[in-house]
């Protein structure tokens, strides 16, 4: 099974795509997609939904996973990256693909065995797991890696429970 896991952003949008192999997991590529503040709203989206469907092509996921918006004090970042999410939706529904959700405590969780984990835990964890040489960077494409693999738990566990 392939998954495509994804952080959403604006500015930059992580993603990561794992296989699943005899129960082994893989990284096949992360990385981030990135948009210049200089461009407008819908022009920033416009390069993440055209950019993620590319991935899509490319990669040909099985399943995928959006990390949830987690409202903080900033309710401006928030819609912003709310947006981003929307268009992530939409291009993995567009592409048939089924798709998960994870608040950040779930993927931390399902990660690191710890909801309030810090981000270097969940980068060693998302290491540890995929059999990488360094943790993933930037930041972000680590996001979308530990967004996969926490859908590949939690799949594993509803396929157990059929």
């Amino acid at each position: 099974m392939r998954i495509l896991g994804l952080d959403p952003g604006t500015a930059t949008t992580g993603y990561g795509v794992i296989d699943e192999v005899d129960g082994r997991l893989t990284a096949v590529t992360y990385g981030v997609i990135t948009t210049s503040p200089k461009l407008s709203p819908s022009a920033r989206l416009q390069i993440i939904y055209q950019d993620l469907n590319q991935l899509i092509a490319e990669y040909q996921p099985d399943a995928a996973a959006v990390e949830e918006v987690f409202f903080g004090r900033n309710i401006t970042t928030a819609i912003s990256v709310g947006q981003a999410r929307g268009v992530l939706l939409l291009a993995l529904a567009n592409a048939g693909l089924p798709i998960g959700e994870y608040s950040p405590p779930r993927i931390k969780d399902a990660v690191t065995g710890y909801g309030k984990a810090d981000k270097a835990q969940v980068q060693l964890m998302v290491r540890n797991l995929l059999d990488l040489e360094e943790t993933p960077r930037p930041d972000d494409a680590a996001d979308g890696l530990a967004v996969a693999i926490t859908h590949h738990q939690y799949s594993r566990y509803e396929a157990l429970l059929e």
